[in-house]
């Protein structure tokens, strides 16, 4: 634990007979976290060790420069100022690399932070990759990086894939316990119908009962909404309230962090919360009673009452159930109030946003019908054998 992990990326730099294999032309795909162990930008590195053959850059939702702040905006290819280089957004008219993108590439790397959250779109930016490049002569390298919130503790439902979208295309539960190459590799071995040339380039020093700290290595904010590590573990389950009009925090500087609606007084509904969780043996968290108002998006300079979720043990911590839990708590709270979102979710067609997300409609059910806490563990049980079975195949650490 004492040595510091060592990037897909950092032994790339580190190990010029590695460099040597890869004698084409190159595409990359990355983001403003994808940095060496110096915070130097990859693609900075990249031109240093291979040159010219830097061809074409590709970057995921909230673009290769990461600024796009909401969620679901879409971003332009453009050519970059410093670089003068093509940067393809596959969070545009399109989540898949076409032919023409991929024109001229012999070798593509991805080199993107993930964050262990099935509902995290990286991962399937990722996968669409691989699906692009099984039919043609182009080697996809995958530079792995740590799951910051631990690779072992699998938390929530396995997606069923009648709810499959962007959000959610594959059979894994929403704290899946992978890297991000682990990912490829299940991809590769369980759901894709064409297998690519796929590399990876392992970490070094790395154990999977790490959380991002343990690494040692710097953090960079790998999406806007998640600015530290914390941020990471709540975002399990306060990712589900994207589906509803309760806010999740995003227009304040603890988005997903802080969850909240202008009807709740969460004064009053503390006490009942802490009440609920305690009769769960729910813990390793406190919910802080708060006031707040969003600069965007939901509730925008409305004042909502709600909470932050302070996270005291991660051990113990059990993101997904605490939220379903409060998830429930509110829906009772504040009745009527309380409603799916409504406007354009464009992660998926003609699906309830809430069921997209939670890749169920057992959890809504489960909601409005006021279920029990054993009836949660059953729909969080349900699969989960098989996909137990299938990463144990897919790990590399």
């Amino acid at each position: 634990m004492s040595n510091r992990v060592l990037t897909g990326l950092q032994k790339l730099i580190n190990t010029p007979d590695l460099q040597d294999k890869y004698k084409g032309n190159i595409g990359i795909l990355c983001h403003s976290a994808s940095i060496d162990n110096d915070y130097n930008h990859a693609l900075v590195k990249f031109i240093e060790m291979f040159g010219d053959r830097v061809k074409k850059v590709f970057g995921p939702q909230h673009g290769f420069v990461t600024d796009v702040q909401d969620n679901m905006i879409e971003t332009d290819h453009f050519t970059h100022p410093y670089f003068k280089l093509p940067i393809y957004s596959l969070y545009s008219e399109t989540r898949i690399p076409t032919d023409e993108m991929l024109e001229g590439i012999d070798h593509l790397f991805i080199d993107l932070q993930d964050v262990g959250t099935r509902i995290y779109t990286y991962i399937y930016t990722m996968t669409y990759a691989l699906e692009a490049c099984a039919n043609k002569n182009i080697e996809v390298i995958i530079l792995d990086r740590p799951n910051p919130i631990n690779a072992k503790d699998i938390e929530g439902n396995i997606l069923d894939t009648k709810f499959a979208s962007f959000v959610g295309r594959h059979p894994i539960p929403v704290r899946h316990a992978l890297t991000i190459a682990e990912v490829a590799i299940m991809h590769q071995k369980f759901w894709a119908k064409d297998k690519c040339n796929l590399d990876i380039i392992k970490m070094e020093n790395y154990n999977r009962s790490m959380s991002f700290e343990d690494t040692k290595l710097p953090w960079v904010m790998p999406s806007p909404n998640l600015p530290t590590v914390e941020g990471c573990y709540t975002f399990v389950g306060t990712v589900l309230f994207e589906g509803t009009n309760i806010s999740e925090g995003r227009g304040t500087t603890r988005a997903l962090e802080i969850v909240g609606h202008p009807d709740i007084n969460p004064w009053d509904f503390e006490k009942k919360l802490n009440k609920r969780f305690s009769e769960l043996n729910l813990k390793g968290f406190i919910l802080r009673a708060i006031n707040f108002q969003p600069t965007f998006q939901k509730h925008a300079k409305v004042n909502c009452g709600g909470f932050q979720i302070h996270v005291t043990d991660r051990e113990k911590f059990k993101p997904w159930r605490v939220c379903q839990i409060l998830c429930q708590e509110i829906y009772n709270e504040i009745g009527a109030s309380f409603k799916y979102k409504e406007d354009a979710y464009e992660y998926g067609d003609g699906l309830n946003p809430l069921d997209m997300i939670n890749g169920t409609d057992k959890l809504r059910s489960w909601l409005e019908n006021n279920g029990s806490y054993e009836q949660l563990e059953q729909i969080e049980s349900h699969g989960q054998k098989i996909y137990l079975e299938q990463r144990k195949e897919s790990l590399i650490y």
